[in-house]
């Protein structure tokens, strides 16, 4: 049992509800932004909305029995411990939607663009020494057709402190979209390497449609 007085308890609570609040109020305030997204966005964007505001109501009523200090103290640290638990998975699915809602912004087209488009590389090295990619690619042309190609991808970093570059670091991955597609995936490391850049390129047959690369 903890031995912190009561009140600070209340405070740290209301401290992380606050938190959940201000991020609540972020992503449905961007949601209205980005209300005028491309049409085959609108679909992802509503259900977004949806889930947010059902988060948000379940928050609101997090929140309402937290303020109630009587309460939790009749119900005991076993009642504390569940708000908290409780709590902290809200915190993380607004932080998850917030992160969506964010990844769709990319889908509005940019003025002028044609063709291919790389609009979110993202990178990360697990705690099974792998690479987790993610990658959003788009084609902003209303009237272009289904896109067919393939994903190639090369590293840079340190192999056991000395610079190292891994082309051609996995597979080329076959992808296939008409207006947008999302792909993500996998690549194995070596022991000792340490990542510290990633860059992919967009085929078609041997033509470069499109490049991005992004720091980890």
């Amino acid at each position: 049992r903890s031995a912190l007085p009561w009140p600070f308890r209340w405070a740290m609570l209301a401290v992380m509800f606050g938190f959940c609040a201000a991020i609540a109020l972020w992503a449905f305030e961007f949601g209205k932004v980005i209300a005028g997204v491309q049409s085959d966005a609108q679909e992802e964007v509503i259900g977004l909305r949806a889930e947010l505001e059902k988060r948000t109501l379940e928050r609101d009523q997090a929140q309402l029995v937290a303020n109630t200090s009587q309460t939790l103290i009749t119900a005991g640290q076993a009642t504390q411990e569940h708000l908290l638990s409780q709590n902290k998975q809200l915190e993380q699915e607004l932080i998850g939607l917030r992160d969506d809602l964010g990844f769709f912004e990319k889908l509005i087209p940019m003025d002028g663009a044609e063709g291919i488009a790389v609009r979110g590389l993202q990178a990360e090295v697990g705690e099974d020494k792998r690479l987790k990619w993610r990658v959003l690619l788009i084609q902003p042309q209303k009237t272009a057709g289904e896109f067919q190609g393939e994903l190639e991808f090369k590293l840079n970093g340190l192999l056991a402190g000395k610079p190292w570059q891994m082309a051609g670091a996995a597979q080329p991955l076959a992808v296939r979209f008409s207006r947008s597609g999302r792909f993500q995936g996998f690549i194995d490391l070596p022991g000792q390497a340490v990542v510290k850049s990633i860059s992919v390129r967009v085929m078609e047959g041997s033509k470069v449609r499109a490049a991005e690369s992004a720091n980890l």
